[in-house]
């Protein structure tokens, strides 16, 4: 591949190295130069660009991603097309993700040119989540070296691959001494419950007993009667030996110990057993608590029909010291409160702008931001409890048309409030409106639509943990089946360009002469298309309560 500046004249069939503004058209990087494009940077002045021309032999970038996207693919993961020399995969199923690491250090080790990123082996992973990426960094890679690539990938089993949780019944036996309190063993079995329902497994009600080996090998035998293909057992006491009352319940129930204790803290007091085939596992003291810990790894594994015995316990230990990791696995009681996703890029301040300005002609005499659901709440007012329990802030609400009474609808609620006299003239107006009333030292600001109350918190959160003005990701806006849907953020340097819009627009199409810095978030489901213009469309979808005017 040649690389290297030319004349504009010269550039027809050639790769442009850089978006380039020509006139009122953005010609962004990758691009195969036409006869009219090459017109077009004539016209604007430009006489010289840097671009790309491939050789004989050279594989051009989306054909090599292309290609060695295949090569990876394995069951249960589903892949895009090539695009800027990029392939993502994506999990189809609720799993575990498998990798050959070997392979995909051989494969990055072959050539600067081709890369592959995973997430860590062994995530859990839901549908539709971004597992892997493919990446060719040049805009052509010589075909040796993508026939190599291509070879190490297809070598052995699947380089990437989900295996989906096999809904498995689980027993769970605890232990308990005179004085153990029962607020302990109601918080054992809740937190085990929710490990269990959140692998698409299912918990069989408890087996509760003293703390004697003869009463728990007798739980365990009940519980294997009634279908339990995991069993746990819930010591009132840590386990310090093999020959303690937990793991010797496991032998007089005619099962053996595989292993004693791990490399992971917490939960390095884990034994693993079986009884027959099922796996019989004594809880580390740990367990009992929400957070991750050494037996969430275990499970995981076993509810995924994976081999866990001692090999595979012996091998946790890097990566194995999670005490000060904040991650937990599964939802706590106070979630809203306490973990409410990814956080921004350290340092980023994002606000977050509701636009319920509109005169709802739709609707009309009804305006919709007041439609109420069968809970008595106020759409406006579900749209802006989603962004409070999201990490923007300050949250500003424009008002407009029947300012008062959105007001009162928000009463309480800790939102800016920001008036819009000149409501009539369309979105741009409250826009423009919205962005004068931002802090000046935030990073960015969310544009939420105050008609969309299905975009939740999560959602937003997931937004803003993907803005990255070093990255280049300083507009981020979220998809669904890459169809491009709402809210948008952007960020503060395009600020002045957004009170210039005029009309009853928004600013998206600022988005497409800026598109390199556009970054897209594929979300789950369409609530992030789905806004309400009329009290039919409100009341007949299942996700929304039933709408009252």
């Amino acid at each position: 591949m040649t690389f290297g500046e030319e004349a504009v004249a010269d550039a027809v069939g050639a790769i442009l190295a850089h978006s380039t503004r020509a006139g009122a058209r953005v010609l962004k990087k990758g691009r195969v130069l036409t006869r009219e494009d090459v017109a077009a940077l004539a016209a604007a002045g430009i006489a010289r660009v840097t671009v790309a021309r491939l050789e004989t032999g050279d594989v051009g970038e989306d054909e090599a991603a292309d290609r060695l996207a295949d090569a990876c693919l394995g069951p249960l993961v589903a892949r895009t097309r090539a695009a800027t020399g990029r392939v993502n995969f994506s999990a189809e199923t609720a799993g575990l993700l498998l990798l050959d690491t070997a392979r995909i250090e051989a494969l990055n080790r072959l050539d600067e040119a081709v890369t592959l990123a995973t997430l860590p082996p062994f995530s859990v992973v839901q549908p539709r989540d971004l597992v892997a990426t493919v990446k060719i960094i040049p805009f052509a890679v010589d075909r040796r070296i993508v026939a190599a690539a291509v070879a190490i990938a297809r070598q052995g089993r699947p380089l990437i691959e989900v295996r989906p949780f096999t809904g498995r019944k689980v027993g769970l036996v605890l232990t308990r001494f005179a004085d153990t309190k029962e607020s302990v063993l109601e918080g054992t079995v809740a937190a085990t419950r929710d490990r269990v329902v959140a692998l698409g497994g299912e918990l069989l009600p408890e087996e509760r007993c003293g703390h004697d080996t003869a009463e728990v090998a007798a739980a365990l035998e009940r519980l294997r009667k009634a279908g339990a293909r995991i069993l746990l057992v819930a010591g009132a006491s840590a386990v310090v030996d093999r020959r303690d009352v937990c793991p010797a319940a496991i032998l007089r129930a005619g099962g053996e110990i595989l292993h004693g204790g791990m490399p992971v803290d917490p939960g390095q007091l884990l034994y693993l057993g079986r009884i027959g085939e099922v796996p019989t596992v004594v809880l580390p003291g740990c367990a009992r608590s929400p957070k991750l810990n050494g037996f969430d790894w275990v499970l995981q594994r076993l509810m995924a029909d994976l081999p866990v015995g001692p090999r595979e316990i012996m091998g946790m230990g890097v990566g194995g010291l999670l005490k000060e990791i904040e991650l937990r696995p599964l939802p706590r009681a106070r979630a809203p409160e306490e973990d409410q996703g990814p956080a921004p890029k350290r340092g980023s301040r994002i606000a977050a702008i509701v636009l319920a300005a509109g005169r709802s002609r739709r609707m009309a005499p009804v305006n919709k931001l007041l439609v109420k659901d069968a809970s008595g709440k106020a759409m406006i007012a579900r749209v802006v409890d989603n962004v409070l329990a999201s990490r923007a802030r300050p949250v500003i609400v424009v008002t407009g048309h029947e300012a008062e009474a959105v007001r009162e609808a928000l009463r309480g609620r800790d939102v800016v409030f920001a008036h819009n006299p000149d409501y009539a003239q369309g979105l741009s107006a409250s826009l423009r409106t919205g962005i004068d009333a931002l802090p000046p030292d935030v990073d960015g600001t969310l544009v939420c639509l105050g008609d969309m109350p299905l975009v939740t918190a999560p959602m937003l959160d997931r937004l803003m943990a993907a803005f990255d003005p070093d990255e280049g990701r300083e507009i981020v806006l979220p998809t669904f089946r890459g169809k491009q849907g709402n809210p948008m953020l952007w960020g503060r340097r395009f600020f002045a360009a957004m009170r210039q819009v005029t009309g009853d627009v928004g600013a998206r199409h600022l988005a497409g002469e800026h598109a390199e810095a556009v970054h897209e978030v594929e979300m789950a489901d369409d609530a992030v298309m789905r806004d309400f213009d009329t009290t039919e469309a409100l009341a007949a979808d299942p996700r929304a309560a039933a709408a009252k005017a």
